[in-house]
């Protein structure tokens, strides 16, 4: 009898301990990932809601023309459009080597006083790539043409 109950109770304990083992390493992947997980925007999103100062997220669109300006060092100001809408972006380093005017780009940062403040930016890779949901935002504005078109 006495060897049951110390079964039964052993058996409790591990199914306990998994139990605490698994919700530890939820809580823990979750706070690992609070601050990776970047959720895509279109100019025309960021200016219908703006998101709040601390919310990192990536914008992606096509640069506007006649809107790249070099200033003192290595900040970089430019607009993203998608065609509806026009964002300022603000970046300090060193942009890709395909980045130019009229091209797709998406940018990782945050929305700041209307002003996008981008930590990172991506260029299109060749003349038919664009990141899809660059593409996607630009459709729905009606900007979007074929490669070749």
């Amino acid at each position: 009898m006495a060897l049951k109950s110390l079964k039964k109770k052993r058996r409790v304990q591990v199914i306990a301990m998994t139990a605490v083992a698994l919700i530890v390493s939820t809580a823990l992947i979750g706070y690992a990932m609070r601050d990776g997980i970047n959720f895509f925007r279109s100019p025309s999103q960021v200016v219908e809601t703006p998101p709040s100062p601390s919310e990192t997220f990536r914008i992606g669109g096509l640069v506007e023309e006649g809107s790249l300006v070099r200033g003192q060092g290595q900040e970089i100001r430019f607009r993203v459009t998608d065609g509806g809408a026009t964002v300022p972006v603000v970046y300090s380093g060193v942009l890709p080597d395909l980045f130019e005017e009229n091209q797709g780009m998406v940018g990782t940062g945050r929305y700041v006083n209307g002003v996008f403040e981008a930590h990172e930016i991506l260029a299109k890779h060749d003349e038919t790539y664009m990141p899809k949901e660059v593409v996607d935002a630009l459709k729905e504005q009606g900007v979007y043409q074929e490669p070749g078109s």
